[in-house]
């Protein structure tokens, strides 16, 4: 869904349609039913659109009029936002920017990448995509994700992360408390957990360790915590912020 300022709520869940041929409402399904759904450059949308996806990121499911409709599985949102213009964009509000699990920075590529993309453009050859799973074997590996082990000491590692990022001079930290204005919230102790395991699983481990909390802690925590003027002052990013905490909370 390409994001415009011009969109509507319906444009993305769907809406009611009249039909004067048997005088009623259908429900015309809007495109975010699908198992994918890539959102555009988001910020360019007004808040009002941005909030019709709060429902189905949270709860996987669309009310349109009377009736709920639950969303395709699996069911992922994904949203890209243009870091550079800031005219004529929309901030998230930081209750939808919560729902997102993860937040990743992308860069520019490398020279090689740079080189092949040239190379491939210049071709101008497409080639087939073949798929290589099935909504089914997602769902398998979700359900085996989720009988991953978490050892007690590594919930209370993930909690104490999360408590440092609200109440940094508990943990030794004071020089950053006027640096954050909020931190995390539940949802990303949540976050936390799950992406640790989902890591623990791509590296073929039954188990949690603290190196899988600490390789997608900035992932998870980045978009989560509010600067201070003062921080953006000092050009204090949210990322130097979660590396202070982790190198100071202890490991188990």
């Amino acid at each position: 869904i390409q994001f415009t300022p011009d969109l509507l709520p319906a444009d993305v869940v769907g809406t009611l349609i009249y039909s004067q041929k048997d005088e009623s409402f259908h429900v015309k399904k809007g495109p975010v039913f699908a198992n994918f759904v890539l959102a555009d450059e988001i910020n360019r949308a007004p808040a009002k659109v941005q909030s019709a996806l709060l429902e189905a990121m949270q709860e996987h499911q669309v009310t349109i009029g009377e009736q709920t409709f639950a969303l395709p599985k699996p069911f992922l949102v994904m949203a890209t936002q243009n870091p550079i213009e800031q005219e004529g964009t929309y901030q998230l509000p930081e209750a939808q920017v919560d729902r997102f699990m993860l937040k990743v920075v992308i860069g520019y590529p490398t020279l090689e990448e740079e080189k092949q993309i040239i190379r491939e453009n210049i071709k101008g050859e497409h080639k087939n995509v073949l798929p290589v799973t099935t909504a089914e074997e997602i769902m398998k590996a979700r359900a085996v994700v989720e009988d991953v082990y978490i050892d007690e000491k590594i919930e209370q590692y993930i909690a104490d992360i999360v408590f440092a990022s609200r109440y940094p001079e508990k943990y030794g930290l004071a020089e950053i408390k006027d640096m954050i204005t909020f931190g995390g919230s539940p949802r990303a102790s949540i976050s936390l957990a799950k992406a640790a395991r989902a890591y623990a699983f791509i590296k073929h481990r039954g188990y949690v360790v603290p190196e899988d909390v600490r390789a997608v802690v900035h992932d998870v925590m980045r978009h989560r915590i509010g600067l201070s003027y003062e921080a953006e002052a000092s050009n204090v990013t949210s990322e130097d912020i979660v590396s202070k905490i982790i190198n100071k909370v202890e490991v188990p």
